[in-house]
């Protein structure tokens, strides 16, 4: 890795494949699936589909008619990687609701019983592709998409670096402190998926906290008022003025310091897995920190089952390819100082004087068993902030993860709130 300005990262072998059939429109009962925009809509309205949804769709709309085994979409939608039933499950599911199927009603997507799917809807293909799409075939020298990383400079001189997925309501991420990487977040599918399902419908803007990821690795002791105006930095380099905002974890607290130092910002706020008091202000006698004996045992070692259990503390439900993914991207993104400095300050850090400045609407999303932050902590939230919002996720992962059961909800109610 490295700190260079325009760095490109190239996109997986779905992508690739996809591209590789040519610019179609596919008409199917009431839906169009256009390759060329990577769009599907459905009665005119757009639908906002996960790119490996998508890909099902396309691999299933290209073979109307005929049988496609398991094995096919694994070898093609997942590019033969192991992959677990339940996300071959949530992703069929998801499908189906795409196109406006159900599991008893089928009238597009047939289940073959122990053998596959048949997109049974009669199909019909426009290959002539749209004069505003500006996504290209591949060829063998040329990348079918791209992500640009720039950088920007906070109050204190520190390079910041951010970058910007899709067109439509602009919308900032405020991830957890010290936690990602803009190049590893592309290159990993779990990642890469989310993002490109953020950018159907958001201008996503996200960034890497200084100390982290691409951006400067200066060893600073954590000030949320300063992660706060670093943010301000951010959105004034990529040209937002007024935006939604979703923040993960720990990063609710420089979010929520954003909403109450720029109340005229921020339109909206969505809070996931999120929190009032650190863990070490929610008792008298806390106990010790066994996340952070983890960071300072394992940290440093790729392989490391300290680190491992770290992950398994926040995703104990998996699916365990993608919490390795989070696993080697948070070990990648920080060094083990760094995140040791991080840890203590999210200990101990409260927004409990801050929650009644909050003037934007505000949703929140926490998951029922959530052992890292538990739900009483949503609930303190929820009752502090003016007209906030909660929705209780069914799921003990502290984030919901592909192939969850509540993943579809959980996008869904985030997607209709951020873009209003």
């Amino acid at each position: 890795m490295g700190n260079s300005t325009g760095v490109w990262i190239f996109v997986g072998e779905a992508l690739k494949k996809r591209f590789s059939y040519g610019h179609m429109e596919h008409h199917f009962a009431d839906c169009t699936l256009d390759d060329a925009r990577l769009t599907l809509t459905r009665g005119g309205s757009k639908v906002a589909v996960e790119p490996k949804v998508f890909d099902l769709i396309h691999l299933l709309v290209r073979n109307a008619g005929d049988l496609v085994t398991r094995d096919r979409m694994v070898e093609e939608v997942w590019d033969g990687r192991v992959v677990s039933e339940s996300a071959i499950s949530a992703c069929i599911a998801g499908a189906r609701k795409a196109v406006g199927d159900t599991g008893k009603e089928q009238a597009v997507i047939r289940t073959v019983a122990r053998r596959g799917l048949m997109l049974v809807a009669e199909v019909e293909g426009d290959a002539n592709a749209p004069d505003d799409v500006s996504v290209a075939a591949p060829s063998p020298t040329t990348t079918p998409a791209a992500q640009r990383i720039r950088f920007c400079r906070s109050e204190d001189g520190n390079a910041i670096a951010y970058a910007v997925s899709g067109e439509g309501t602009p919308v900032l991420r405020f991830g957890p402190p010290s936690l990602h990487d803009l190049e590893l977040e592309w290159a990993y599918g779990l990642h890469r998926s989310w993002i490109s399902s953020m950018a159907l419908y958001t201008r996503y803007l996200r960034f890497d906290n200084v100390g982290s990821g691409q951006s400067e690795r200066v060893l600073r002791d954590l000030d949320f008022e300063i992660e706060a105006r670093d943010a301000a930095a951010v959105v004034d380099a990529a040209g937002f003025d007024r935006f939604a905002a979703v923040s993960y974890s720990g990063g609710c607290i420089p979010a929520l310091t954003f909403a109450a130092l720029y109340p005229e910002r921020l339109e909206r706020l969505a809070i996931v897995g999120g929190y009032v008091e650190g863990r070490s202000r929610r008792s008298a006698d806390p106990s010790p920190d066994a996340l952070k004996s983890m960071i300072a045992e394992g940290w440093a070692r790729p392989e490391s089952a300290f680190a491992s259990g770290f992950a398994t503390t926040y995703f104990p439900e998996g699916p365990v390819e993608e919490r390795r993914e989070i696993q080697h991207m948070s070990q990648a993104a920080c060094p083990p100082e760094m995140m040791l400095r991080a840890r203590e300050s999210v200990n101990n850090a409260t927004v409990a004087h801050l929650l009644g400045q909050v003037r934007c609407p505000v949703l929140i999303l926490h998951a029922r068993d959530d052992s890292v932050h538990p739900l009483s902590q949503a609930q303190k939230l929820a009752a502090g902030i003016p007209g906030a919002e909660l929705v209780v996720l069914e799921t003990a992962n502290h984030v919901p993860l592909y192939g969850s059961p509540c993943w579809e909800s959980y996008n869904r109610t985030l997607a209709e709130f951020l873009i209003g």
